[in-house]
Formats: structure tokens, C-alpha cells, sequence
């Protein structure tokens, strides 16, 4: 793995500073346990069956990034960029032809894209719709899901990286 160059959270701050310090941390983690890695490294699934990739989680990010800011929080209508065309599955993990600097755009745009929501946040009050099953979510559950979100994906990412090349760490 490359250099740590991850930010601790702060340890003081109103909640907005510090839920958002844990977020940061946590796709700052998956980067890191992604970097250094030729394509081929970054598609090698766990065990199978499964699908579970380094590259896959990242295109799963991607989709939960702009589903939970953009789509509940902020009202969009947005699509998941990783849905079979019949919509009845995704396909994040389908990554034999998989472009990884293609992911790695996509992803590190909905990441920015899902900070200027936050930012752009009256409060941690502020609650948008799921589309698909109709609750109201506010800004405070979203960012709590997402640190949950990523720290559960980033302990699949460590133990990915651990079978690729050896490499560990937090």
C-alpha cells in the first residue's frame, strides 16, 4: 500500500465537523487500501462464490455515494451508473472488463458531489425521501449510514488487499 496519508477525525467539534471527519476518514481508508494496484490486482475477488472485489466496492461506493446525498438528501433523480440494463440487479461487482480509472473518477466525483450536499445543508435536520421505499431520512442518519457504510466495506477491503499482495493495516 502507498503512504498513510489519511487525517485522523477531529477529536472536538460540533457534530456536523466530526460526523463528517469519521466519513472523510473512512473513503480516505478505501483509497488507501486501494492504491498501488494494477488493474488486474484491483479485480481479484475474495473467494468463491463471491464477487466481492477492491474495484467493486469502490463501483458500489460510487452508487451508495449518489443514492443516499444526491438522491435522498438532495432530492435528485439519480440512476446507479452499475445496473444490469433490465434494472433488476446491479453489477458493481461485474468487473472483468471493469475500466478502474473510469471507478475511480466516477467515485471520487460523487464523494466531492456528496460533500457540496452536506455543505450545502441547513442542518443535520434536513431530511429528504428514499425513493424506493418511501422514509424520510435526515442528513444526520445519511452520514451515520455512510461511516457504517464504508468502515464495513473497508474491513472486506483489508482483507482483499491482505490476499492480493500481504499488505496490512487499520
Amino acid at each position: 500500500m502507498g503512504e498513510d496519508l489519511r487525517v485522523d477525525p477531529p477529536h472536538e467539534g460540533d457534530e456536523r465537523a466530526v460526523l463528517c471527519g469519521f466519513l472523510e476518514y473512512q473513503r480516505e481508508t478505501l483509497a488507501w487500501k486501494c492504491s498501488g494496484l494494477s488493474a488486474a490486482q484491483l479485480r481479484v475477488r475474495a473467494v468463491p462464490p463471491s464477487e466481492l472485489s477492491l474495484l467493486g466496492l469502490v463501483r458500489h461506493m460510487t452508487d451508495v455515494e449518489r443514492g443516499w446525498f444526491l438522491g435522498v438528501v438532495g432530492g435528485e433523480d439519480v440512476r446507479p451508473f452499475y445496473w444490469a440494463d433490465d434494472r433488476r440487479q446491479d453489477v458493481d461487482f461485474a468487473v472483468d472488463d471493469a475500466d478502474p480509472d473510469e471507478a475511480f473518477r466516477l467515485w471520487r466525483e460523487a464523494c466531492a458531489r456528496s460533500r457540496e450536499v452536506v455543505a450545502s445543508a441547513e442542518s443535520l435536520d434536513v431530511a429528504g425521501v428514499h425513493r424506493r421505499n418511501g422514509s424520510a431520512y435526515s442528513l444526520r442518519w445519511v452520514l451515520t449510514h455512510m461511516i457504517e457504510e464504508y468502515a464495513r466495506h473497508n474491513g472486506h477491503a483489508d482483507l482483499l488487499r491482505e490476499r492480493i499482495d500481504g499488505a496490512t493495516g487499520e
